[in-house]
């Protein structure tokens, strides 16, 4: 599969920065605001059901191109979640009948577990603006996890219609197989950028999102005293040859994909590369129409 390098992109609007910075935000959000109406239309079969809850979220999405009014809710975020809970349990008392129906069940689990990861991002959000270019020490491991983590709670947010699995051997007809590889010359910690975290999940999600289930991701990461260096490839769909160097405009998808629905903005590429270029590395994609898709970036490792 050939690579094209990606080295320049449109200018980006204020609004448009301002989102691309919140946005390991818009994803979880958007997420949690569709837990509330499937619990709304299991309940009552009325999708506002919850109305506090869902006001919380609106609030919360309209703030993301604020970038200093969305900084400013982050540490609002716990109060916020136990008014959506103690929502839930009020409205919940008056359909007696309803409290132990599964889908509920699932659906508030899935809220608890998606608004832990909603509380990292924040963190990782305030962390970033507190110091937006600098390099930090992570444990491998510890990374690995994370990913994991990711991949479970958007398997459960599918509700069952597909898994993933780690070890081909268990893979079945709608499992993904993601092979997973972190490496790194210290052997049990990496330096990065903690947005490079964001990329790396923002790009796994995309290519789950455009490979079907059967298919495999193969997400890998190499760090040394040199260079960070992530690919990602997919089995999916792929992209038209000639919108390869125009997907990661902002709000860009490719013709082919208009069909997928998703709860993102469009501009998971258009962030990968913005945050190559911060730190002076490169972006190549390499796509194959209906068979996959790669991605390549490389980064510079400053020297302390």
């Amino acid at each position: 599969m050939d690579l094209i390098e990606i080295t320049r992109l449109p200018p980006l609007s204020a609004a448009e920065q301002a989102l691309l910075d919140s946005h390991s935000l818009l994803n979880i959000l958007n997420i949690l605001q569709g837990e509330l109406v499937l619990i709304g239309l299991a309940a009552a079969d009325d999708p506002e059901w919850l109305p506090a809850g869902l006001k919380i979220f609106g609030h919360l999405h309209a703030q993301l191109t604020n970038p200093q009014a969305i900084l400013a809710e982050i540490p609002r975020l716990p109060e916020q979640e136990s008014a959506i809970f103690a929502e839930i349990d009020q409205r919940l008392t008056t359909t007696p009948a309803r409290q132990e129906d599964p889908s509920i069940r699932e659906s508030l689990n899935n809220l608890r577990s998606v608004f832990a990861i909603l509380h990292v991002r924040g963190r990782e959000l305030l962390a970033r603006a507190a110091a937006p270019d600098e390099w930090v020490t992570l444990k491998t491991d510890d990374l690995r996890d994370n990913l994991i983590n990711v991949l479970g709670a958007i398997e459960r947010n599918a509700k069952g219609r597909y898994h993933f699995r780690f070890n081909v051997a268990l893979q079945r007809e709608f499992d993904y197989y993601v092979d997973l590889k972190i490496e790194c010359a210290r052997g049990d910690t990496l330096r990065m950028p903690l947005v490079l975290q964001d990329v790396i999940r923002d790009l796994i999600a995309n290519a789950r999102k455009y490979t079907a289930p059967g298919g495999h991701i193969t997400a890998h990461l190499y760090e040394n005293d040199e260079v960070w260096r992530f690919v990602i490839e997919d089995s999916g769909r792929g992209i038209p040859p000639d919108e390869i160097t125009k997907v990661i405009e902002f709000g860009r998808r490719a013709t082919n994909v208009t069909d997928v629905s998703t709860k993102g903005g469009g501009f998971g590429l258009t962030k990968a590369f913005l945050v190559t270029q911060q730190f002076g590395g490169r972006f190549w994609i390499g796509s194959v129409l209906g068979g996959g898709t790669r991605i390549r970036i490389e980064i510079p490792v400053p020297k302390n």
